[in-house]
């Protein structure tokens, strides 16, 4: 956070895109990891996108959202009754889509059933173990 900005643009990473959301089989995934940032706000007007999540949720396969990302579950509908955090500015659509939205720590992570959520990239350690747990995996160095 800087000063009264509630986030600020950063230079991310540059990914070579290997597939697109028309060409993937969802039963070769075992989890959805839905990152932050501010392109959720977009992603979240494609109703393939939306297809994805709701597929990963209604088999209970382990989603992992952080920051701005619960602005795509809210918009799949798939938050009615379920318990989550998110970047405190995304805590009102989490309400409004039927989720209780709980208020976390930035390096807290909050794990309901199979949905891993975090409020912002501090807690990337948090959350990407809590999901780790939730696949069933176990990373050993």
């Amino acid at each position: 956070f800087e000063g009264d900005q509630t986030y600020s643009e950063k230079p991310g990473h540059n990914f070579t895109l290997n597939a697109d959301f028309e060409a993937i089989t969802l039963s070769d995934y075992a989890g959805l990891v839905i990152p932050g940032g501010r392109a959720p706000e977009y992603l979240r007007l494609n109703e393939q996108v939306l297809d994805v999540v709701r597929d990963f949720m209604t088999q209970n396969k382990p989603v992992a959202a952080i920051c701005h990302g619960l602005q795509i579950l809210s918009a799949a509908g798939v938050l009615k009754g379920r318990s989550c955090t998110a970047y405190p500015a995304c805590g009102p659509e989490v309400t409004l889509a039927g989720g209780d939205f709980i208020s976390k720590n930035v390096n807290e992570a909050y794990v309901d059933g199979n949905l891993v959520t975090a409020p912002a990239w501090p807690a990337h350690p948090a959350w990407i173990r809590e999901f780790v747990k939730v696949l069933g995996a176990k990373i050993q160095l």
